[in-house]
């Protein structure tokens, strides 16, 4: 028997070179899409004929509306163990993969050295023709305040303190003894905000989660205070975060994840001032993706010879 299989979203062209489908002793036809498709009738007619789907993160959102009309489908397998964005219904199995919590960690440090030595600013200014126009921050002596200290945020912490910072930390649920085993100082939001020089977003969005930083959290924050998400966009009120931005409350935030993704083009996010956009690159890894393309081959292979494997349970996918 023929399992048809579609993997969504492959921006790079790279799924299919990541993981040895072609070996698999199963009968697999791959159909690989690269482009988003965003019309729910398109998506339904690019996976009418599939057994078995492999979504990439949140990418591309799978309602149990868009399922109901997909009879054949009988796996979705999501790269990561959680994915708010499916919602399979009765008769659909969902599988996920392991991710590592260390390129998201990398990113977030890759944004804040950016911002606090302006290094946007100053490979134009090279380009250009001038030479040191600006002048950077320090990240030594300076306080780093974590939203959130998971194994990300975690990891995050670590790299702070190995550059001589003090790190703060606070998230609804924060385990106190935890934080200071890791040297981390636990503190009230308030307290982190108007004491950090550096904010840095690593929660889960959730209702509890939703614009945990809004507006009134960017007014009590420190002026010139520098803002990084690379978690969820949901986290941020975006329209208090452009305010901020245009006003000179922020020095400058560093953005990995967007409210609509990939970011449309005149969205004002674009033409704000002291900024480091990324899309969505928090996972983007090689080895990332060797995992995630890997064990989603592990995952419908087990599925379709009787014993699957990472099964995410409805109820723990958001």
């Amino acid at each position: 028997m023929t399992i048809t299989v579609a993997i969504l979203d492959d921006y790079q062209g790279v799924a299919a070179s990541l993981a040895p489908w072609e070996d698999s002793a199963l009968d697999l036809e791959l159909k690989v899409y690269r482009e988003p498709v965003r019309d729910e009738d398109q998506l339904v007619e690019r996976l009418g004929d599939c057994d078995a789907v492999v979504l990439m993160r949140e990418r591309t959102p799978l309602p149990r509306r868009v399922v109901e009309r997909l009879p054949g489908l009988r796996l979705v397998v999501t790269t990561g163990m959680r994915n708010s964005a499916i919602e399979p219904g009765p008769g659909v199995t969902v599988c996920g993969t392991e991710s590592s919590s260390a390129p998201p960690a990398e990113l977030t440090w890759a944004l804040i050295t950016a911002l606090r030595r302006n290094l946007l600013a100053e490979d134009r200014a090279v380009r250009e023709g001038r030479w040191q126009s600006t002048l950077g921050g320090d990240l030594e002596g300076a306080v780093l305040g974590l939203v959130g200290l998971g194994k990300i945020g975690a990891r995050v912490a670590t790299v702070g303190q190995s550059f001589g910072m003090r790190v703060l930390a606070w998230s609804q649920n924060l385990d106190s003894a935890r934080a200071a085993d890791l040297g981390v100082e636990a503190v009230p939001k308030d307290e982190l905000l108007a004491g950090s020089d550096i904010v840095s977003l690593h929660l889960r969005l959730s209702e509890r989660s939703r614009h945990v930083i809004g507006a009134a959290e960017i007014a009590r924050m420190k002026p010139g205070a520098l803002l990084v998400n690379t978690a969820r966009s949901g986290l941020v009120d975006t329209e208090a975060l452009l305010k901020a931005l245009h006003e000179g409350g922020l020095g400058g935030a560093g953005l990995d994840v967007f409210d609509t993704e990939p970011l449309p083009a005149g969205d004002p996010l674009l033409n704000a001032p002291n900024t480091v956009l990324a899309p969505h690159l928090g996972y983007v890894t090689r080895g990332n993706y060797r995992t995630y393309f890997t064990q989603a081959l592990e995952d419908v292979e087990a599925f379709f010879t009787g014993a699957p494997v990472r099964v995410i349970e409805e109820g723990t996918r958001a």
